[in-house]
């Protein structure tokens, strides 16, 4: 008789494990969060890269823009 209601118990147990499992993969109420997640990650790498791209070209803007105006105090003080 023991051993009845212990299979038994063991039973609901696994249908009650099984029933959660299924309602979890039915449950769609954190996708919304996941897919805005995944959207802001890919702008956040997509600005990244850009980032590191353009450093170089406003470094060199910088340096040129530095030359015009070593340049022009040279010339204003001659």
């Amino acid at each position: 008789v023991a051993q009845a209601a212990l299979d038994n118990a063991h039973q609901q147990e696994d249908h009650k494990v099984m029933a959660m499992s299924i309602q979890f993969l039915r449950d769609d109420r954190g996708q919304d969060l996941i897919e805005y997640t995944l959207l802001l990650a890919f702008v956040a790498l997509a600005s990244a890269s850009l980032f590191i791209g353009a450093g170089g070209s406003v470094n060199q803007i910088w340096s040129i823009a530095n030359s015009h105006l070593t340049m022009a105090e040279s010339a204003a003080n001659s």
